[in-house]
C-alpha cells in the first residue's frame, strides 16, 4: 500500500519501483491518489497515475499462447518504457524522445510498439479495476506513433517535419492548429465511448471550436 509521504515525488516513485499497490484504499475508501490529491500533493498524483511496472511491459516481451515471436523485442522495451513513464504528455516532447533513439525510429520498431500499446489499453479498460487514464495516455501515445510511421513513410524530412508540422503556428496567432487536430483526432479515436474520461474531455473540447 502506498502512503503519503509529505508530497515528495522522488520518494513516491521509489515506493512504487519497489512494488507499492496503487489500487488498495484506506480506511475511508481512498487510493493512494486520491488521497494525495485531496491535501493538494498534485506532483505525487500525477507520478502515480503515470506509473507503469517494467514488468507489466516485459510481459509482452515473452512469446504467449500459440506465439512463436514475441510481440515486442527485448531492445525495445526499455525506450518504450521510458515514453510510458514520462509525465510530460507535449506530442513534440514524445516525438523527440522516438528521435532520440534509433532503435524507436524505425516504422517496424514503432508499429510493434503501439500495437502492444493498444493491447494494454485494453487491458487497462478491461480489468476489474478499470483505469481509464492508463488506456487513454497508452491509446494517445499509439496514435502518435502511428503519426510517427507515416511522416517516416512519406517525408523527406521524416520525424523533424512532424515536429514542425506540430510546431508551426498559423499566421494571425500563432496557434499550433495540426497539432491541436492530432490530439482531438486521438480523443476521438479512443474506442471505448462509454468511458467517462472521454465523455468528460468531448464534454470540454466540443464547444471549443479551433
Amino acid at each position: 500500500i502506498l502512503p503519503p509521504n509529505s508530497g515528495n515525488k522522488e520518494i513516491t516513485w521509489m515506493m512504487l519501483e519497489a512494488g507499492a499497490e496503487t489500487d488498495v484504499v484506506n480506511s475511508v475508501g481512498r487510493t493512494a491518489a486520491q488521497m494525495a490529491a485531496f491535501v493538494g500533493q498534485h506532483d505525487c498524483v500525477t507520478v502515480i497515475n503515470n506509473f507503469f511496472p517494467r514488468e507489466r511491459l516485459d510481459y509482452y516481451t515473452k512469446p504467449q499462447g500459440l506465439d512463436k515471436e514475441p510481440k515486442l523485442p527485448v531492445k525495445l522495451a526499455g525506450p518504450l518504457h521510458k515514453i510510458i513513464t514520462t509525465t510530460n504528455m507535449h506530442p513534440v516532447k514524445i516525438v523527440l524522445l522516438v528521435k532520440e533513439n534509433p532503435l524507436l525510429a524505425e516504422v517496424e520498431a514503432l508499429q510493434k510498439c503501439y500495437r502492444v500499446l493498444d493491447l494494454i489499453c485494453e487491458k487497462c479498460m478491461k480489468q476489474k479495476d478499470m483505469n481509464e487514464v492508463l488506456a487513454m495516455k497508452m491509446h494517445y501515445i499509439s496514435c502518435i506513433f502511428q503519426k510517427c510511421i507515416t511522416f517516416l513513410k512519406e517525408r523527406e524530412d521524416k520525424l523533424d517535419g512532424f515536429i514542425k508540422s506540430l510546431l508551426k503556428g498559423r499566421e494571425k496567432d500563432g496557434f499550433p492548429v495540426y497539432q491541436e487536430k492530432l490530439i482531438r483526432e486521438s480523443i476521438r479515436k479512443f474506442p471505448y465511448c462509454e468511458a467517462t474520461l472521454l465523455q468528460q474531455l468531448v464534454r470540454s473540447i466540443a464547444p471549443v471550436e479551433i
